[in-house]
């Protein structure tokens, strides 16, 4: 059987993030996207533990549901942890993300984290202590959690981000590299540009969403065909990368991340790789150091060329979000204007889920639950056809299916 996971979110208890994210909402908007598996997040909290606890029972084995609920929605016990230090002569500073296989486990491991920093400060905890170290740790407690590190190549907080992050997974994790069995490839990259480096062939490519809002659950996520969904069986189809169990990804187009190209946002400077080089990676406008995106930062620690398809790739299917589709079809700026929610509410009802609708329904089914014009707005997305300004230095890209001029015919069409 089929489930689309997202293991990776936050919850209210993270830093910026929406105070409506709890369980019990996590759990019913995970229905309306089309979601079957979501990490539960920020176990480490001690606020946001003690609801899981009260609130989460054991489905199969490993894997929760929300208590008393009628929602489909299952959890898998998941966080992430921030770890800054120092290695090398450099400030490190990663986003780790952790699996555990219960709620038991994840409390031993809370009661070890405790010793190091102060949980209670925010849902993605700041640590002292290296990846390594928060992977010994972890380990120790129970091997059959996973460690994967996430958002791969975000400046600011990844393992190979250009500010503060490594040249290879071995730089970091020495002896243990062989038990990093995957990385989040983020918002800012996708399999193919991940493809580029001939070290990550033995890693599994997965995508979350990493989501601070309940709309933007399941914008990543990934596919998986198993004969019973447990915490094993997750760790096993991510393990082997067998692609049998393993369908593929569901991905952001990456050049609307918010660390694609190179920039300075205070500047109003963006740049493609080729155009920092001829500034030495400078800000011409500032004279100082600009933030270089992943685009950039992979090309740099590539061995291959664009293009390049390494053998048993898991494949992947980039994405727009439905309610951007709408917005944009009525030439909207607002994804959360009134006219839009409807539209989306109203698609929702008669299409069963977001994602059933963006990969699955044919464009007779469509036409029968909105308008022409979305329905061609999806097909443009399913073939690409779309009209991309890459984002940088913290800024999100823009991702439009409609050419201004045909934007501004149907604006004129409606006021007629």
């Amino acid at each position: 059987m089929q489930y689309i996971a997202d293991l990776h979110i936050h919850s209210k208890y993270s830093r910026a993030c929406s105070p409506l994210l709890t369980l019990e909402n996590i759990a019913k908007y995970c229905v309306i996207k089309g979601v079957d598996l979501v990490g539960t997040a920020d176990f480490t909290h001690p606020v946001w533990f003690a609801q899981m606890q009260e609130n989460l029972v054991e489905d199969t084995p490993g894997i929760y549901k929300f208590k008393g609920s009628r929602e489909s929605t299952r959890f898998l016990i998941s966080t992430e942890v921030s770890c800054i230090y120092s290695q090398g002569g450099k400030v490190r500073r990663l986003h780790i993300v952790v699996f555990a296989p219960s709620l038991e486990i994840a409390q031993k491991i809370n009661q070890a984290l405790s010793k190091i920093g102060n949980l209670n400060a925010d849902g993605r905890p700041i640590l002292g202590l290296s990846a390594k170290k928060l992977a010994e740790i972890v380990w120790e407690i129970d091997p059959e959690c996973l460690i994967i590190p996430a958002h791969a190549w975000t400046p600011w907080f990844a393992i190979f981000g250009s500010k503060s992050g490594f040249d290879s997974l071995s730089e970091c994790f020495e002896e243990y590299t062989d038990r990093i069995y995957a990385i989040e490839t983020g918002l800012s990259s996708d399999p193919a540009m991940n493809w580029r480096l001939s070290f990550l062939d033995k890693i599994t490519l997965i995508s979350s969403s990493d989501a601070h809002s309940l709309p933007n659950i399941g914008r990543e996520a990934n596919v998986f065909n198993l004969g019973q969904l447990t915490y094993n069986e997750i760790c096993a189809a991510i393990k082997s990368r067998d692609k049998k169990k393993f369908l593929y990804t569901i991905e952001f187009y990456p050049e609307e991340g918010m660390y694609h190209y190179d920039g300075h946002r205070d500047c109003g400077i963006v740049f493609t790789p080729v155009e920092s080089k001829k500034h030495q990676n400078i800000c011409p406008v500032c004279k100082k150091p600009l933030t270089v995106g992943v685009l950039n930062r992979v090309a740099e620690l590539a061995d291959r060329p664009e293009g390049f398809v390494p053998p048993n790739s898991i494949p992947f299917i980039s994405l727009v979000e439905l309610d951007k589709i709408i917005a944009e079809s009525f030439n909207i700026k607002s994804r959360r204007s009134k006219a839009v929610q409807a539209e989306y509410d109203k698609m929702i009802k008669k299409g069963k889920n977001e994602l059933n609708i963006l990969l699955n329904l044919s464009y007779d089914e469509l036409g029968k639950i909105t308008t022409s014009r979305i329905v061609e707005g999806v097909k443009r997305m399913r073939e690409c056809r779309l009209i991309i300004q890459p984002g940088y230095d913290g800024v999100y890209g823009k991702v439009e299916i409609f050419k201004p001029e045909e934007r501004s015919i149907k604006q004129q069409t409606s006021l007629f």
